[in-house]
């Protein structure tokens, strides 16, 4: 892929700049990690899983310890479970899950960046007053009228990071609606309009997640991989979450528990396709795959 085409007219990368994450800047001219903690007792992967009972806080602090010397840059807590048939939580169950957490994190490293993984405005907002510097939401503010303004009030006084997912419906629903007559083309457009109402609301930096697994079929989960690099046209980095998902084990007909190497291997191709951020629940091989790619003269 010629170097040409990851310049804006002005000469800038697209999708490769610096975030500011409340006072610190990190540098996504390089892709960075994101490893994923989660708070929830059911989500798809139960290596991702953590409890947040103080017998367990522990365990916790040491899962983020070796992610952080593996090399994330991020750290993305997650208290409710967003695949398809996973059980209700309340707000406050919600945020009873993942507070403890963000706060023993930063309490044994206090440096650590940390991303809140939530649709819910309140949540967010709790944990940012905790400590966490980013917003990740997998409903792109469709889920929760107040997200939007929550995050553009954050924004007037500090700097917090927003990451905008693409999704149609909610997890119940959104496999009903996975239907397209130009799947990359109206998923640029459908993160536009969201995109420019933050933008509207104060909202400062952007990250764009084209939420791989979320209203789309294993085969356009392929499709958009393969056409990722048209999402520079929006100018935003890139955040990819293929780690251990369905695409990859339905078509190698193996578990998630057995879907590293095959994440590896997705992860390899969204890095030479322009992604900034992998989200991942393997840090040291996900880091590895950054290093090996970076070696290519094209990249």
């Amino acid at each position: 892929m010629p170097k040409d085409t990851k310049k804006t007219l002005g000469g800038a990368p697209l999708g490769r700049h610096f975030v500011n994450c409340r006072g610190r800047l990190v540098d996504l001219t390089q892709p960075v990690v994101m490893g994923i903690l989660n708070a929830t007792p059911d989500s798809f992967f139960a290596g991702s899983r953590v409890s947040t009972k103080q017998s367990s806080i522990d365990r916790v602090v040491d899962r983020a310890q070796r992610m952080l010397n593996e090399g994330a840059t991020f750290l993305d807590i997650g208290g409710y479970s967003t695949r398809p048939g996973a059980d209700a939580v309340t707000p406050s169950e919600e945020a009873d899950r993942v507070l403890p957490i963000i706060e023993a994190i930063l309490a044994n490293f206090p440096d650590a960046l940390l991303s809140i993984d939530t649709f819910r405005a309140a949540v967010a907002r709790q944990a940012v007053a905790s400590g966490a510097v980013i917003i990740n939401d997998v409903s792109g503010g469709t889920l929760d009228a107040a997200m939007f303004a929550t995050v553009g009030g954050l924004n007037q006084s500090d700097s917090v990071p927003y990451v905008l997912m693409h999704l149609r419906g909610t997890p119940q629903t959104m496999n009903s609606l996975a239907i397209y007559t130009d799947l990359v083309t109206e998923i640029i457009d459908e993160l536009a309009i969201q995109l420019t109402t933050l933008r509207a609301l104060g909202a400062k930096d952007v990250i764009l997640d084209p939420g791989f697994g979320f209203a789309k079929t294993v085969e356009q989960n392929f499709q958009l991989l393969d056409q990722l690099d048209v999402f520079r046209v929006v100018g935003e980095p890139l955040l990819v979450g293929l780690s251990r998902k369905t695409t990859i084990w339905k078509t190698l007909k193996i578990s998630a528990n057995e879907a590293l190497n095959g994440t590896t291997v997705l992860n390899t191709a969204a890095l030479l396709k322009g992604a900034s951020i992998l989200r991942v629940h393997d840090v040291r091989e996900a880091v590895e795959a950054i290093k090996l790619t970076q070696q290519l003269t094209f990249f």
